[in-house]
């Protein structure tokens, strides 16, 4: 083996050993997790999984998950896109202050936006529901896609606007048929951004919800009992919420190497 392939070897198995060290602790049991150690499980079972797939608790908690971060996807990025387009082609007063104050509400913490939540939410009566947590990540997350997407708005030429103009093309029919598809990676870089953060978040989903929309962080924490936490238990949900993530990836990666390249990534 060429020395040149070997540093990159090592580094994919230290990334990869955290994941695959999660995969087989989710085939073990509680006991063989605490009481041994070992590269593979010395008594495979699935009863972490089958548990997952078969309480409502459970699999309703992924389910609730898989809602709220795909309707806060694509609000943050439907909402984002008109907003990106007007600070990239118009000049108005006050636009890079209002754009710095977008960028500043991204910068704050959850923790501060909690309470105001909870009692805003009491109080129209949207408190435990999927909207309520997909609201609460917007305004994290269309900053963030505005911030994305203008960079890659910047990078289209204004002649393109003024050619579809002439052309006859009222504005909804420009920015739908030829504007966004121009502007496809910019998209999938945003979405991908809005997507991961509304679903590693934690703060806020959990103290937003309670039964109804209880999402897949809050079901982990209450795997305790008076032996102790099921880790397997633990483990097996662990890498199911490792999938959407993956498949997101998949699906955009092509998207985010353009990201790295052109925009403001």
């Amino acid at each position: 083996m060429s020395k040149r392939y070997l540093v990159p070897i090592v580094y994919i198995i230290f990334l990869m050993l955290p994941i695959y060290w999660l995969i087989n602790m989710s085939f073990k049991t509680t006991n063989e997790i605490l009481n041994s150690f070992s590269l593979y499980p010395r008594e495979f079972t699935l009863d972490s999984y089958r548990t997952i797939f078969t309480d409502p608790s459970w699999y309703g908690a992924y389910i609730n998950s898989i809602t709220y971060v795909a309707l806060n996807t694509v609000l943050s990025v439907a909402l984002a896109l008109p907003a990106a387009y007007a600070f990239s082609r118009y000049r108005f007063l006050g636009d890079k202050h209002l754009f710095f104050w977008l960028l500043s509400n991204r910068m704050a913490p959850p923790a501060v936006f909690v309470l105001p939540f909870i009692q805003l939410y009491s109080s129209v009566g949207l408190f435990d529901t999927h909207l309520a947590v997909a609201f609460a990540h917007m305004l994290f997350n269309i900053p963030l896609a505005v911030w994305i997407l203008e960079g890659f708005m910047s990078g289209v030429p204004k002649e393109l606007d003024e050619t579809a103009y002439v052309d006859g093309y009222s504005f909804p029919k420009f920015f739908v048929k030829i504007f966004i598809p121009t502007i496809s990676a910019g998209i999938g870089v945003a979405a991908f951004f809005c997507f991961m953060f509304s679903w590693v978040e934690m703060l806020l989903a959990k103290n937003l919800t309670s039964v109804a929309a209880k999402p897949i962080v809050a079901a982990m924490t209450k795997t305790s009992s008076a032996s102790g936490y099921e880790l397997g238990l633990l483990a097996a949900a662990g890498v199911l919420t490792l999938i959407p993530g993956a498949i997101v990836v998949y699906f955009v990666r092509n998207y985010i190497a353009k990201g790295f390249a052109l925009g403001r990534v």
